[in-house]
């Protein structure tokens, strides 16, 4: 069955503007008030408003972010995925095995800044684009956050969150991420998968992969003429060849990553939503698609303009 037809930047419950910062931090803070109502998450908006300065080219030493895949829509929608993946966790457990409200508030700082390791400080002179940084881009987010959360308070979560990060990318494999708890390693797989699952689940992420995410990787030296290899292990060499790799990427994704190293939490979407799991319906209404479009008899892809 189709998925109802959404805006490009409406997330995958065509409910929430995930370009617009303040609407995803007000959900972040109605989902995280509901479950512990007397935590005090005042802090969210202390974060929601320096990511976006951040993104935007506005915090202090740092230019704006330059990317077009992995930009300030991606960070929200991961972090959203992320709210969800932490309540649906909650509704599923008794008190004694739940998160608590001090790791959820770990799991959304570390959501909102795990990519900011692509943001380029005003004095680089090395490199003309953040995408330079892909290969080392995790080890960086961890260095901003080690330095920024104590300027807010936070600086008891940031070692939590310097840990956590390596969940996102591949830079060192989960299994070998060490932790502090049981709990700790859940909240990593929960990283882990919202970060995946909220890319592949983007009404455009097949566009995206095409006209963005391989210049990226071209620009990390991940790919094209100069490419060495990648964390999947292909050197694309054109955009086409990269969205030929896509159903093998999907395929290994959910295998190794999501049901693999990360224990299947993706699940908990579905309970966060009541019914269907809306981000895995989406990614296999994005493969389906895929197909369609490597099928076509033209050179390169085509696509409909995005709503």
């Amino acid at each position: 069955m189709a998925l109802t037809l959404r805006a490009s930047h409406m997330d995958v419950s065509n409910t929430v503007d995930v370009t617009a910062p303040e609407e995803v931090g007000r959900e972040l803070r109605s989902l995280l008030n509901r479950r512990y109502p007397d935590y005090d998450y005042s802090v969210i908006d202390i974060l929601i408003d320096d990511f976006a300065r951040l993104y935007r080219g506005q915090y202090p030493g740092f230019r704006a972010c330059d990317l077009k895949y992995h930009d300030m829509q991606h960070v929200l929608d991961v972090t959203l995925a992320m709210a969800r993946l932490m309540e649906g966790h909650e509704m599923s457990h008794p008190a004694e095995e739940k998160l608590g409200p001090e790791r959820q508030l770990i799991g959304l700082t570390c959501a909102l800044f795990h990519d900011s390791g692509y943001i380029r400080r005003d004095r680089d002179t090395r490199n003309s684009n953040g995408a330079a940084y892909t290969r080392t881009h995790v080890s960086r987010s961890a260095r901003f956050m080690s330095e920024y959360l104590p300027t807010v308070g936070l600086g008891h979560i940031a070692l939590d969150c310097q840990r956590l990060v390596h969940f996102t990318g591949y830079e060192v494999e989960p299994d070998s991420i060490v932790v502090d708890s049981a709990q700790e390693r859940i909240l990593g797989n929960l990283l882990g998968t919202a970060d995946l699952i909220a890319q592949m689940a983007d009404s455009n992420y097949l566009q995206k992969c095409h006209d963005y995410l391989y210049h990226e990787l071209e620009a990390g030296g991940m790919a094209g003429e100069n490419g060495e290899r990648s964390s999947t292990g292909v050197v694309y060499q054109s955009p086409r060849h990269l969205l030929e790799s896509t159903p093998n990427f999907i395929r290994e994704a959910i295998y190794v990553r999501l049901d693999g190293y990360f224990k299947g939490v993706y699940q908990y979407a579905a309970k966060y939503f009541g019914g269907p799991n809306l981000y895995m319906a989406a990614i296999a209404e994005n493969s389906h698609k895929l197909e369609g479009l490597l099928g076509h008899s033209q050179e390169e892809p085509v696509y409909s303009n995005p709503a």
